[in-house]
C-alpha cells in the first residue's frame, strides 16, 4: 500500500537532494573547468540528453520498454551534469 499522505508536501529544496550526481566526489573536477571548458562540455551533455530523449520516445512507442528506460536513464544524468557544469 502506499502512503500518500506525504504527496503534497514540498520537494527539496537542497541541491544535493534535487541533484544526486553534486554528491558525487568527482564533481569538484567538473567545476574547476575553465568557463569555456565548462560552456562546450554543457552543449555536448545538453545535445545527449536530447538524442536520448528522442531514443526513449523512439523505443517506448516501439514497445521496447527496458532500452526506453536506458535512454531515459541516460538522459536523466546527462541533464543532471550539465546543470553541475552551469
Amino acid at each position: 500500500m502506499v502512503d500518500r499522505s506525504n504527496l503534497s508536501r514540498p520537494r527539496s529544496s537542497q541541491a544535493h537532494v534535487r541533484n544526486p550526481v553534486l554528491a558525487l566526489p568527482s564533481i569538484a573536477r567538473l567545476q574547476a573547468m575553465t568557463p569555456a571548458t565548462r560552456a562546450e562540455l554543457r552543449l555536448v551533455l545538453l545535445e545527449l540528453r536530447h538524442d536520448a530523449q528522442t531514443r526513449a520516445e523512439e523505443c517506448w512507442r516501439r514497445h521496447k520498454a527496458p532500452m526506453a528506460a536506458y535512454w531515459k536513464v541516460v538522459s536523466v544524468y546527462a541533464g543532471h551534469l550539465s546543470r553541475v557544469l552551469r
